[in-house]
């Protein structure tokens, strides 16, 4: 490859997809050491504070640069796709700074651009400077072909996806049905969010590329099923995961330090983990019956809470590292603390995810099946319970429970509550049950797949160096 190759990213503001690319330039630049990086994040009012956090250490061959903040009082309120939308409107921001990095000329011109696949439209900027263009899916292969193959879907299917009663074939997944898909986008195919991206997807046509957060041993048939489609119009497919937090010094934050002197008061594998990712909330009435599961359930639980949510729909907030506020205990169950104060640790917010599942006391991690949690939960080796909320993760969670059968699932009653003897038996299944050791064997076997993948002649890093290879070919 060409000395000195310049590469531009650029993500939406939401924190799990900037985190994701931010590890990926890491591992980009660890195996690639002439390339650098400058990663550009469009923003609503202002940087997340998390993020930033994550920036503090980043090496000197990858820069970032925010583009000037989308004021969120002109978005819509409620309106789900605000990132959709503050991505969109930054899009002349983008194009100016990206013609400033191509004719700089006291550095090397940036060459190529990655994307994150809901910022599409900066493969048509892409494609007017003559930039080679790939998009990088923080996201599994599942979702990946889902995203490709939606347009074709978008003709297949005339009714409401919630109303379709076939099960879904998307080329070398498990079956979804159209109701697993995410409620956001597919319940209604004239709203906004749901317009938008299958403009994303028909958009991922303009790419000379696609990386995946994913490994080829842990989805096989989809990233061969991948390949073989894309082979169609010479384009490549590249398993690049595991890509997850490396994480931070968190001894210096307070719940991390709390986290961490309890867990080591354990018993090896005792502890569920109870996180719903950097902003699912639950409602009050869910709240409750949660903590009396985990009460009821008599095991060992670490549990990051977040303020219940107002209303029905999932109240996407990020949570300020670090940020201690423990007026959230409030929304407690009455005597739940004191009768628990054995049992389990409640912390608000944030605790440190990726060093608490790789502790030896942690046993299982209920989640929001978020697809950073889940790679983190498979990079520990930690068997998880799957409650997804919003997005791509009703996806994730058939994925974990009926795909790599590593997890147990939660069932919600007719209302969308799981209840609390529901809840615990669950917990008991996972931590207890007969289930467990064949959960825990799959686990162990993913965990060291993984590992090989990101090993010296792994899968993975062989996938990262023909991505270079091929960016080189194409500067020829």
């Amino acid at each position: 490859m060409a000395k000195g190759t310049h590469i531009a990213v650029v993500s939406i503001p939401l924190f799990s997809h900037q985190s994701s690319i931010i590890e990926f330039c890491k591992r980009l630049i660890h195996l690639h050491h002439h390339i650098h990086v400058t990663c550009i994040f469009p923003t609503i009012d202002a940087p997340i504070p998390a993020t930033l956090k994550l920036l503090e250490s980043l090496p000197s061959s990858i820069k970032c640069t925010f583009l000037p903040p989308i004021n969120k009082q002109d978005l819509p309120q409620d309106f789900i796709g605000e990132n959709d939308l503050a991505t969109a409107q930054s899009m002349p921001c983008l194009r100016n700074l990206l013609r400033l990095l191509c004719s700089i000329s006291t550095c090397t011109p940036v060459s190529a651009l990655v994307v994150d696949p809901f910022a599409s439209q900066a493969l048509e900027i892409a494609k007017d400077l003559n930039l080679l263009s790939f998009i990088y899916f923080p996201l599994s292969a599942m979702i990946t072909s889902f995203n490709l193959y939606f347009p074709t879907l978008h003709e297949q299917v005339s009714c409401e996806y919630k109303d379709h009663i076939d099960p879904i074939q998307i080329p070398g997944c498990l079956p979804i049905r159209g109701q697993d898909l995410p409620p956001e986008f597919f319940h209604d195919r004239s709203c906004v969010p749901y317009k938008l991206f299958l403009q994303h997807c028909k958009n991922s046509s303009l790419a000379h590329g696609f990386l995946v957060n994913s490994f080829s041993k842990m989805e096989a048939s989809t990233g061969r099923a991948l390949q073989e489609e894309l082979n169609k119009t010479t384009k490549l497919v590249y398993m690049v995961g595991p890509i997850i937090q490396s994480g931070s010094n968190c001894s210096e934050e307070s719940n991390g330090s709390i986290c961490l002197k309890w867990l080591e008061n354990q018993t090896p594998n005792s502890v569920l983990y109870v996180c719903f990712g950097s902003g699912g909330t639950l409602s009050q009435q869910q709240i409750n019956e949660l903590a009396l599961a985990l009460e009821l359930s008599n095991q060992k639980f670490l549990w990051v809470l977040r303020e219940p949510r107002n209303s029905k729909d999932v109240d996407y907030k990020i949570a300020k590292i670090g940020n201690d506020d423990n007026d959230l205990l409030k929304f407690l169950p009455h005597g739940f603390l004191e009768r628990t104060k054995e049992q389990g640790l409640v912390v608000p917010l944030w605790a440190p995810q990726t060093k608490v599942l790789s502790h030896t006391s942690t046993g299982g991690f209920l989640t929001h099946c978020g697809w950073n949690s889940t790679l983190e939960s498979i990079v520990s080796g930690v068997p998880m319970i799957t409650w997804p909320l919003f997005g791509d993760q009703r996806m994730n969670a058939i994925l974990i429970v009926e795909g790599l059968k590593v997890g147990l699932k939660i069932k919600f009653n007719e209302n969308g509550i799981a209840e609390r003897e529901e809840i615990a038996k669950v917990v008991k299944d996972l931590m207890l049950g007969e289930k467990r050791s064949e959960i825990r064997q799959r686990m162990e076997e993913l965990k060291n797949d993984a590992a090989c993948a990101l090993a010296e002649d792994g899968s993975s890093t062989r996938a990262f160096s023909e991505f270079g290879t091929q960016i080189g070919n194409l500067l020829l």
